[in-house]
């Protein structure tokens, strides 16, 4: 038996999320969905493009969560709004997406690519979040494995820090690859990356964090329960509801 490589799993988990939505009538002509950014969504973003291109659907409407994905819809003349605009009124259909790290409870950390403030702006404005993933993002506790990256202002980093530490976590700038300094988020922001040396509560720690003054968003994930698409090594692709 084949065994399926991460990137395979990722492509298995996004295609098949796809085509049952597609089934289920939760992909549907005329939809306002939003895209995800990273490994993982672009395989979902491919899979749109193909029923578009074959008019499968039609007048699909697409708001992105990056540059990334935004510059992928061009290529793939995927239409794109803003929440803002009037043909979206601030509300989705559907968003798809990855996730770095999700719990039993479909909890999720999100972010590894710096995309966390609008990803969490646009999927906490759809109706339904679909997430897909390959199995080694499946976790039982949150907080201690994948860092969790939190987006703040840049004047604010001392005492952001200072405040993430008296929440039990430890916390480093993430800095540029083959650029000088910080990373800097499409909303020009910076990112901390924070560890506990115990797992946490998600729920609690969203909301903790996020009233910490120069947080502008924190990457857990836990208001918007999402269905999750999980591609395993074994080529079966495991449905949370």
């Amino acid at each position: 038996m084949k065994v399926l490589t991460q990137s395979e799993q990722k492509t298995l988990a996004a295609r098949t999320a796809v085509d049952t939505l597609l089934k289920e009538g939760k992909i549907f002509s005329g939809m306002k969905i939003g895209l995800g950014t990273g490994s993982t969504a672009m395989p979902a973003v491919l899979r749109i493009a193909d029923y578009i291109r074959d008019h499968t659907l039609i007048d699909v409407k697409a708001v992105v969560t990056s540059f990334q994905t935004a510059n992928a819809c061009q290529d793939l003349t995927i239409p794109v709004y803003t929440l803002n605009d009037h043909i979206i009124d601030g509300v989705l259909d559907l968003a798809i997406d990855g996730a770095d790290e999700i719990d039993p409870d479909c909890n999720l950390i999100k972010g590894g690519g710096a995309a966390l403030l609008r990803e969490k702006i646009v999927e906490y404005n759809a109706k339904l979040l679909v997430i897909v993933a390959d199995s080694t993002k499946a976790v039982l506790h949150m907080g201690t494995r994948f860092a969790l990256p939190v987006e703040i202002i840049g004047d604010a980093r001392v005492p952001v820090m200072q405040a993430l530490a008296g929440l039990g976590a430890k916390c480093t700038l993430r800095e540029g690859v083959r650029k000088c300094g910080p990373v800097i988020t499409d909303s020009g922001n910076q990112i901390l990356d924070c560890v506990w040396n115990e797992p946490v509560n998600p729920v609690e720690m969203e909301d903790k964090i996020d009233d910490i003054p120069g947080v502008v968003e924190n990457g857990f994930f836990t208001q918007n329960k999402p269905v999750v698409f999980i591609g395993k090594e074994d080529g079966s692709v495991e449905i949370r509801r």
